[in-house]
């Protein structure tokens, strides 16, 4: 059953912020939201989670409405945290765990599971405000996931934090999906959606624009990159027919064609002027494809 989106519109005034909009989501699946800001993701996200009526379409969880009696199996991580500064950690997240109908002591083992999965068991009686931060990034993932909740949204989870600090909270998303947890999460980042999303759906001023299996989406995107490094000139390269784009680099050309017969083409034209160290061709990135659709690059 899982989340399910039918043409869902949203309004303000004479603005449109989320247009005719229908998802669903199957339960246990992980599925990335791709906009840039203003695309109506967080709008989007504010409807799932009842926060905001739509005004036109419907919203539910397992055919059921989502409203106050579904908020218990809901967690949410907005993208503006928000923590009690002066607060320590340990009770902050009891605050919020008992809001959710747990009892403290169930709230405080699930939180001594965390802080140390997080290698951070020390920071329980901290003051928030103490905290770096992407250790109070940390704090608030936790808010959103101690009371172990059924349908997850995680709204930029990534931003603003260094290497380390993404790839364990990478992993802890994954071992929640692993346990059976539906997560709904928007990125800017498309490697993080190439790599944990199953499902997608691009928004662009409102609209969905592309949505389905990542490996639909690429497999039905009629370009592949083309990878050329060799000891020679590759310039020629950038007018021949079928090339859509290229971008030279130190190395050598990267060139976006019309498919695998023009690789074979090229493959001929290139053959005998000289050493080539890589020829390789690639499904198209996430961001090709995003480029393509919305007409702008995503950084």
């Amino acid at each position: 059953m899982g989340l399910k989106l039918e043409q869902v519109t949203k309004r303000f005034g004479s603005f449109t912020a989320v247009d005719d909009l229908s998802i669903t989501i199957p339960e246990k699946e992980m599925f990335g939201f791709l906009g840039a800001n203003g695309a109506g993701k967080t709008t989007t996200f504010r409807m799932i989670l009842g926060l905001l009526d739509a005004s036109k379409g419907s919203v539910t969880w397992d055919g059921k409405p989502i409203n106050y009696s579904t908020s218990p199996i809901i967690g949410y991580l907005p993208e503006e945290r928000g923590l009690y500064p002066k607060l320590k950690v340990k009770d902050q997240i009891v605050y919020l765990a008992r809001l959710r109908g747990m009892h403290k002591q169930d709230a405080l083992k699930e939180l001594t599971y965390w802080l140390d999965r997080f290698k951070v068991p020390e920071y329980a009686d901290k003051k928030v405000e103490e905290l770096s931060k992407g250790n109070q990034q940390k704090i608030q993932f936790i808010t959103a996931v101690i009371h172990k909740p059924k349908l997850l949204i995680l709204d930029e989870p990534f931003s603003g934090l260094d290497p380390v600090n993404v790839e364990q909270l990478k992993d802890a998303v994954l071992e929640l999906k692993q346990n059976g947890t539906t997560i709904v999460f928007s990125s800017h980042r498309m490697e993080h959606v190439e790599e944990m999303c199953e499902h997608l759906c691009i928004m662009h001023k409102g609209k969905p624009v592309v949505q389905g299996s990542l490996k639909e989406i690429k497999r039905s995107f009629d370009r592949k990159n083309l990878v050329i490094h060799a000891d020679f000139d590759l310039d020629f390269l950038k007018n021949a027919s079928g090339v859509k784009r290229s971008k030279q680099t130190t190395e050598g050309i990267h060139l976006q064609i019309e498919g695998e017969e023009i690789a074979e083409r090229i493959l001929k034209d290139i053959v005998g002027k000289g050493f080539i160290r890589k020829f390789m061709l690639e499904e198209p990135s996430l961001n090709d494809i995003f480029i393509e659709k919305v007409g702008a690059s995503y950084e």
